[in-house]
């Protein structure tokens, strides 16, 4: 595993800044979205159907309940009913009927449990999944796209925008089949006392079931997706304080970095609130639809009750088998508010899942190790932008050569530097390793064979030990100790307490510039490939740590191909070809 870090090389700006992974996700549907997550179900239908049988039948015992109980009822005042034929109104038949009351609350209780265990577990497993796609994604979209994206944006995406995809899984899938499935039995129930009846019944489940959702959805609007953006832009601006905190003490600047953070706060408030204040009153309006629909239906019943068209007990057993059968379309106009926010962060998940990488690894490609290379004629433009980072740059390097490459700031050297490891393709002209063009290679094999150090070298929070394993995982500890004296470090390490086994603070706070910068080294000394890229390497070292690693650069004479970044002369002295670019150009 070569020495890789997202942190920006010194001509970055001259890349896009306004490049973001879920720019597209304003684009997308509705209904698109949902298509594309219940894509996703698949091999979980089985568990889907179980879940749907749980829920109908689950619902069908709380329906019922109040219903039997007024059987009983009529059982006890000797009314005759229609929809109970087959009810006695014998005083001995109000034990069975109390006996069914009783088996129905507990299956009730039952039947919730298992069509809540069935979804959740399909919930549960797909966000797995998703994470698992999602981490698979932005591996190859690493570096060319990433390296433009908010890491807040990307947190958010990754943790609490999958996450809320479980209200998708686990509480919209099943329970939209579960209303359709309840409902339609509902209406046969209630035509069974009288056509009117059932008529009432199917408007009322559509208004509440279908026209609210839809309403509501459509009345919220895209604020879904802002509060979306606006947590990712709060949890981006945390990581901003949390990683500069050093400057930001140094500058005395607490006051502004505060003042930014609560008006980024206050800005997804005010989303929030809006959210809250759309929800409050769909619920509104949900609950006063039901209180009316069941009144529609009383009063039609009164009506077909005095013509003699239904029997009274029926007329009462039409109106609450109506006003206790909303439960499972309500769930349903509850969603136009939660689905909202699910769908904002499906569009972004899916966006992400979407995303086309920059490059395409090569699977079936030449297997080798780099230790030469040839940049002919090459012009290179990063995405979207129309600025030529380079200009028909041409160069040699040699195999076991030191070639140092120098120039100003934005010159294009760090571009030609991730252009050797093809992080990017070049818009013209051609790179060759080892006389094999670049883009013909393995990518495993590419990376097996070189290794990338730059100015920031990122720490993990683990022990310096295994901070350097992180080139090669089965190297012994002797490689390391090696590799630590090569980079200058080891006689550091070992005043330490712990040694090599001190833990390090995250993003290496514990330890300086130099110290980070020298663990990079070891890292590239460990990872043992033949072509090193080196990019501005002793740029936080003293004279005497720079004059260390340089000696161990030239013991690799011969043995490794080394390209050698940097402004100082002190540096570039100990290269054995030298190159310099001068706004895109080799002078």
């Amino acid at each position: 595993m070569n020495e890789f870090t997202t942190s920006m090389p010194e001509d970055f700006d001259a890349r896009p800044n306004n490049a973001h992974i879920s720019s597209d996700a304003y684009a997308m549907s509705a209904p698109v979205c949902i298509w594309r997550m219940l894509g996703l179900v698949g091999s979980f239908a089985g568990v889907v159907t179980l879940a749907v049988i749980f829920g109908v039948l689950g619902f069908l015992c709380a329906i019922f309940i109040p219903v039997i109980a007024l059987a009983g009822l009529g059982v006890i005042l000797n009314l005759p009913s229609n929809f109970f034929i087959f009810t006695s109104h014998d005083a001995e038949f109000l034990p069975f009927i109390i006996s069914v009351l009783i088996a129905l609350s507990i299956l009730r209780g039952c039947l919730r449990y298992l069509e809540q265990l069935c979804n959740h577990y399909i919930a549960f497993k797909l966000l797995a999944v998703l994470r698992d796609k999602v981490f698979g994604v932005m591996r190859t979209l690493a570096p060319a796209k990433l390296s433009s994206s908010q890491a807040g944006n990307l947190i958010s995406l990754i943790t609490s925008d999958i996450e809320l995809l479980e209200v998708f899984y686990a509480h919209t899938i099943s329970p939209v089949l579960i209303a359709s499935i309840t409902s339609i039995i509902m209406v046969i129930c209630a035509g069974i006392l009288h056509p009117w009846c059932a008529f009432v019944a199917l408007v009322s489940y559509v208004i509440v079931g279908l026209v609210v959702p839809v309403w509501i959805y459509s009345y919220m609007g895209n604020i879904g997706l802002q509060v979306r953006e606006k947590a990712g832009d709060l949890t981006n601006c945390v990581l901003e304080n949390l990683r500069g905190l050093a400057v930001v003490l140094q500058f005395s600047a607490i006051e502004a970095r505060l003042e930014r953070m609560i008006t980024q706060s206050k800005q997804l408030l005010e989303h929030q609130k809006v959210v809250s204040d759309k929800a409050g009153l769909s619920f509104a309006v949900a609950g006063v639809l039901i209180m009316l629909l069941s009144l529609v239906q009383l009063c039609v019943c009164a009506v077909l009750v005095q013509q003699g068209s239904m029997l009274p007990l029926d007329g009462v057993i039409a109106s609450v088998l109506l006003f206790s059968s909303f439960g499972p379309v309500v769930a349903l106009a509850n969603l136009g508010t939660s689905l909202q926010g699910t769908l904002a962060s499906g569009k972004r998940v899916l966006s992400l899942l979407a995303e086309k990488p920059a490059l395409r690894d090569v699977e079936q490609g030449v297997k080798l190790r780099p230790t030469s290379a040839s940049v002919q004629q090459v012009q290179f433009s990063y995405p979207n932008t129309n600025e030529c980072v380079l200009r028909d740059v041409s160069l040699e390097i040699p195999a076991g050569k030191i070639v140092g490459i120098a120039g100003k700031s934005g010159s294009g050297k760090s571009s030609l530097c991730r252009l050797l490891m093809r992080f990017w393709d070049v818009s013209q002209g051609r790179i060759l390793l080892s006389d094999v063009p670049i883009d013909t290679i393995e990518t495993r094999s590419l990376r097996a064979g070189q290794a990338l150090v730059e100015q920031d070298t990122y720490i993990f929070h683990m022990s310096i030990k295994e901070n350097v394993l992180i080139a090669r995982e089965n190297a012994s500890f002797e490689d390391v100790q090696e590799a630590c004296k090569r980079a200058s470090l080891h006689d550091f390490i070992m005043s330490l307490p712990q040694g090599y086994d001190t833990q390090v603070s995250e993003l290496g706070a514990s330890l300086s510039g130099g110290q980070r910068q020298r663990l990079g080294l070891a890292r590239a000394f460990l990872h043992d490939s033949s072509f090193l890229l080196l990019d501005e390497p002793t740029s936080n070292l003293d004279s005497l740590n720079e004059a260390v690693i340089l000696s161990s650069l030239r013991s690799l004479a011969g043995k490794r191909t080394v390209v050698l970044i940097s402004h100082r002369a002190s540096t570039m002295n100990s290269a054995d070809v030298h190159y310099t670019l001068d706004c895109g150009r080799v002078s």
